[in-house]
């Protein structure tokens, strides 16, 4: 059917409409032609409202996208990415052997101010480590940044930098760990973590300074939160885990940063009543052989307490006793530990206490201590103690005593010394006022002095070597020599 035709071919009243016109009532409607000969008026068609219509509805939209953005902006600037700088390393660097004739002299070769480590941390990252770059790396903290340096010249190599100031730094897993120090958090001042602690753990690649990348599984990337307390230091137990000290509470962590115990005063007790005391002050703590060995006095005891825990127990929120047991009197240290044994000191009289695992004593044996020796807590818990091949060095305080690494027995002790010392070129070097003491391995016998000139320094030395550089903290500052 056209326009024009008749639904039932009469009149013309009943035809169809075409769609592009109206129609009134059932008529189709007349269209003038002169209107077909025009443009059509446009109708106003008014539709559904889509939000976004109108200028106010975009200023609205602008406005919520700038108030994102600036949050944003405020969340990032807060980061621990914002807050950070890295100068990672790019390139390999020698691996530095030690030398094979002890040299005649050691003179300074140079100096840097280090307070965040107590000890020389060094580095040698070999190739069958599965590190992608290897070398031989001497570590050093100030304020809030790590520096990997060149032993033999000091010269930077690579920093890792925080705004938060450095509470410590280790080696451990072919790692150096940093731990940073982080506010209270608005902790009353009744808590005793209320001036802050040592919460904020990184690991950087030695060679490179870049973040490690291995996932602990909770998202964190080589950095992890911990409640260490201030003043802590950080020991490696030689294989696999890292325990920080402490007067209340003791944390071991395993190789990607993930806490494996907690001993003492906990901060938030999910299961209250794993802890097997409460109240106990810590005195002497040590780390050795996947565990942890620590003198501590208990408030309802009235002699020091020895106890050997796991440094991964089966359950990380409840403490796992090797054996612990009450000692003969107060003042105790722990000095050394190895598979089987750990040995402690007493004073009044001096002597050397050593237990096995079932807590039975294995031997006691006297030793001449200086009458301030043991009278007081060692720095950050920590006694000051080397290890040697077959032996360990313990600073007393006043003297250096050698114990046998296998019984644990005293062999021999050097009078007069700042520290513990250090095995170099066949021979034991130990610090004493005038330099470095040169003695026999075997029992002591002083071959010889090489003069240094620590310009006054008469607090511990602390020492390591690396290649043929002999390493000396002293204080806040790293002193190399060669």
């Amino acid at each position: 059917m056209t326009l024009g035709e008749t639904r039932d071919g009469g009149d013309g009243e009943h035809q169809d409409p075409d769609p592009r016109y109206g129609s009134t009532g059932g008529r189709t409607a007349v269209v003038d032609e002169d209107v077909l000969a025009g443009d059509a008026p446009a109708t106003r068609v008014r539709g559904p409202r889509n939000g976004f219509n109108t200028k106010r509805d975009w200023a609205l939209l602008i406005l919520i996208v700038l108030a994102l953005v600036a949050a944003g902006v405020v969340v990032w600037q807060r980061s621990d990415i914002a807050a950070t700088e890295s100068k990672p390393a790019t390139g390999s660097y020698p691996v530095l052997t030690p030398p094979e004739v002890f040299p005649p002299s050691l003179g300074e070769a140079w100096r840097v101010s280090s307070p965040a480590t107590w000890q020389p941390v060094i580095a040698n990252i070999t190739a069958d480590q599965g590190n992608a770059k290897q070398g031989s790396t001497v570590v050093t903290g100030d304020g809030g940044t790590v520096a990997g340096r060149d032993p033999e010249t000091g010269e930077v190599r690579w920093t890792y930098e925080r705004d938060l100031d450095l509470c410590g730094l280790a080696v451990a897993w072919s790692k150096v760990v940093s731990v940073f120090r982080t506010d209270g958090r608005e902790l009353p001042a009744s808590d005793p973590r209320s001036a802050g602690g040592c919460s904020e753990v990184t690991a950087l690649d030695p060679t490179t300074g870049v973040r490690d990348n291995q996932d602990n599984g909770e998202g964190n990337v080589g950095q992890r939160d911990w409640d260490a307390e201030l003043g802590s230091r950080y020991l490696f137990d030689g294989q696999d885990y890292l325990t920080a000290t402490g007067s209340r509470l003791l944390l071991s962590l395993r190789y990607d940063l993930v806490k494996t115990q907690e001993y003492g005063e906990v901060a938030a007790k999910v299961n209250p009543g794993r802890q097997p005391r409460t109240g106990c002050e810590y005195h002497s703590v040590l780390a050795a052989a996947g565990k942890v060995a620590v003198v501590e006095s208990c408030p309802d005891e009235t002699s020091d307490r020895l106890t050997v825990l796991r440094a991964a127990p089966a359950e990380w929120e409840k403490p796992e006793e090797v054996t612990s047991q009450v000692l003969d009197g107060r003042g105790a240290q722990v000095i050394a530990m190895n598979n089987g044994l750990v040995a402690i000191a007493l004073p009044n009289p001096g002597r050397v206490i050593v237990y096995n695992e079932q807590g039975e004593r294995t031997g006691t044996f006297d030793v001449d201590l200086g009458p301030e020796d043991l009278t007081t807590d060692a720095a950050g818990h920590t006694p000051l103690v080397a290890t040697a091949t077959g032996a360990y060095y313990w600073y007393t305080g006043s003297r250096t005593v050698v114990l046998s690494a296998t019984e644990l027995r005293p062999l021999w002790t050097v009078p007069d010394t700042r520290g513990p010392g250090v095995v170099f070129g066949g021979r034991a070097l130990v610090p004493v006022p005038e330099g470095l003491a040169v003695l026999s391995q075997a029992d002591g016998t002083r071959i010889g002095t090489i003069p240094v000139n620590r310009e006054g320094y008469t607090g511990p030395v602390t020492m390591a070597t690396i290649g043929s550089m002999v390493l000396e903290q002293r204080g806040p500052t790293l002193v190399a020599l060669h």
